[in-house]
Formats: structure tokens, sequence, C-alpha cells
């Protein structure tokens, strides 16, 4: 079980509407205490989700560290072809591959000692996340680390969500 004593000063908010064991708080404390990200399979183009992902969470104060061997450099950091090739700690391995490619990536996860093994939208792989659980990791699958934190944290908005008005424009008087 998560403890909520884990939560800092300016959630304490958050604290109060969640209830300790729901799912919610699980991810909230997840999201919360995750610093460095590593996202196995950021896209280069602005186009992918797995981008737009990484600029969001870096706007919100997150590091986050490109896996993909095709590519150097991916939204102005160092892109390391695998995760055991990365240098620093990493908090979360987010999953953006198929289904099938998951159970390396886990065992990568758990060999450079990150905390979270979390898998996007449409990536459920239940022998991974037992895996990951097994080796003492939180494991999250089919869920997106931009939407969850939106939801738990204010920033649905930036997809037009519960503004009113869906627009590829951001507002003038939105301080992002």
């Amino acid at each position: 079980m998560l403890s909520c004593t884990r939560f800092a000063a300016p959630f304490r908010v958050v604290y109060h509407t969640l209830l300790v064991g729901d799912l919610s708080f699980q991810l909230c404390v997840i999201v919360l205490n995750a610093r460095t990200v590593a996202i196995v399979g950021l896209s280069a183009s602005e186009l992918g989700a797995s981008n737009f992902v990484g600029y969001y969470l870096q706007r919100h104060g997150y590091r986050v560290i490109p896996v993909n061997p095709k590519y150097p450099e991916i939204l102005g950091e160092k892109c390391y072809p695998s995760l055991r090739e990365i240098p620093d700690r990493v908090d979360l391995v987010d999953v953006f591959r198929k289904t099938q490619d998951v159970p390396p990536i886990a065992e990568d996860a758990i060999a450079i000692g990150a905390k979270v093994l979390w898998q996007q939208l449409g990536v459920k792989n239940e022998a991974a996340a037992a895996r990951a659980r097994a080796a003492g990791l939180e494991a999250v699958m089919d869920r997106c680390v931009k939407i969850e934190h939106g939801r738990l944290f204010g920033g649905l908005n930036w997809v037009g969500v519960n503004t009113r008005v869906i627009s590829a424009k951001r507002p003038r008087w939105l301080a992002y």
C-alpha cells in the first residue's frame, strides 16, 4: 500500500479528495514522486502522441529521457538506444511500444532500478506488469501519463478539455 506521507505540501488538497488505496490515489503518488521519466519509443515527430506526452511532461517540471535508437536527440535531450545505457537514475519508465515488446523493457526497467513501469494507452502486458511488481516496481497498464497528470492536477485544458473551446491555438491568457 502506498503511503500518503509522501505528498508534498502544495498537494495536501489532493490528499483530502482521494482515498488511500483508491487507484486515483495510487496514480497521484506515482506521478508526484517521479521526477525523471524515460520514454521508450519517444518519437521525434511533433505529431506523435509520445512526443506530445514528453513535451507536456517537460513543461510540467519533469526531466524526460528519450529512449529510441533511431535519433541522437529528441525534445532537446540526448536520446539513448536502450534503458540500460542511461547513466542517470530513472523514476518512471513510460512505454510507447507494442504490447509484445514490453517484457524485455520491463527487465531493463528492473535492471536500472526504476520505480515504475508505465504502459501507455493500448499497451497491456500482464506478464510484464507481474514481473515488474514481483521485482518491487509499481506497474500501470493502459493509461496515459499526460492524461492522468492532467486529470489529477488540472492540465486537461492543454487539449481543449473543460474549456468549452476545442482549438489548436492556446488562449493568450494562459500562463503556459
